[in-house]
């Protein structure tokens, strides 16, 4: 993720939240221990937004149905959520494959978010984006569950391995390495299946005459062009610790916040910004909300 220097950002001469027009996070997994909700929290009350986009596996269920775990930190998330939205910020929840109970509640609101299975976003110069989590891209959750299930098994052991790791690194003065990062960025099938999920996503956006995507669910941070559309992947908030922001001139950017989660005091590197494609024209007047397509196996 590339990132250019921005203004110094440190408690003592910048007080105040920084303010975005738009923000767009995912795959938060509160309901994990390798969920970093103090990272996030500190985030949340760290920036100002007129939309926030929860973009999916806010929640883990999967993890919540084999073991209860919900330490005070995954509640002063979802706190500071709703104080967001009392405050005047629209929060707008689009359910992923790890919180998928939430598409039982579509179309209604609790404490103010918005449940909703996929979205139109307009930006601040006119652009459409397509909103998404993105399991619906993902064969082997449309497909073959059970093996889904086994990732997930396998991934949480990584990231409990990694948090030993880490805190050994730490021990001996050391930066936060990510093992389960490393291992699909070398891994030539994970690779292949980032890269398959782009295409797909980007195919589906094309058919729906916008002019970008915005997709969580594979926890890789991206921001670039696919032929003449913006794909927006907004990372996660278990490893990359990353948002997608739109600011007022409706330029977007990938913020990492994960330099910042480690050392508070420091200054933080701004977002790299990617100006968007000029818009498509659209033959139908502009939805608020479009019903999304059915994964289907063969």
């Amino acid at each position: 993720m590339q990132r250019e220097p921005d203004l110094p950002w440190n408690d003592a001469e910048d007080p105040l939240p920084r303010r975005y027009r738009t923000l767009w996070i995912s795959d938060v997994h509160l309901g994990t221990p390798g969920c970093r909700a103090d990272a996030l929290l500190d985030f949340l009350r760290r920036t100002e937004c007129d939309t926030l986009f929860l973009v999916g596996d806010i929640i883990d269920g999967w993890q919540l149905r084999r073991s209860w775990y919900w330490p005070q930190a995954h509640n002063d998330v979802v706190q500071k959520l709703l104080r967001k939205v009392r405050k005047g910020t629209r929060v707008i929840f689009v359910p992923g494959n790890h919180d998928a109970f939430a598409r039982k509640y579509l179309g209604h609101s609790f404490g103010g978010i918005e449940v909703v299975h996929e979205w139109i976003h307009t930006t601040a110069d006119g652009r459409r984006l397509w909103i998404t989590h993105g399991d619906l891209f993902d064969g082997v959750i449309q497909c073959a569950k059970w093996l889904a299930y086994v990732g997930d098994w396998a991934y949480e052991l990584t990231l409990k391995f990694s948090s030993q790791l880490n805190r050994l690194r730490g021990r001996l003065g050391l930066p936060y390495w990510s093992l389960s990062r490393y291992l699909k960025l070398k891994v030539k099938r994970a690779v292949s299946f980032i890269g398959d999920f782009e295409q797909a996503v980007a195919r589906e956006a094309h058919k729906r005459g916008v002019d970008g995507v915005v997709c969580g669910h594979i926890h890789h941070a991206e921001l670039r062009r696919i032929d003449d559309l913006i794909y927006a992947n907004d990372g996660d908030w278990v490893e990359s610790l990353s948002a997608l922001v739109e600011h007022a001139d409706g330029s977007l950017a990938l913020l990492d916040w994960s330099d910042h989660a480690r050392l508070p005091q420091t200054a933080l590197a701004g977002p790299a910004k990617l100006p968007l494609p000029a818009p498509r024209p659209a033959p139908v007047p502009e939805p608020t909300m479009v019903q999304g397509a059915t994964g289907k196996c063969s």
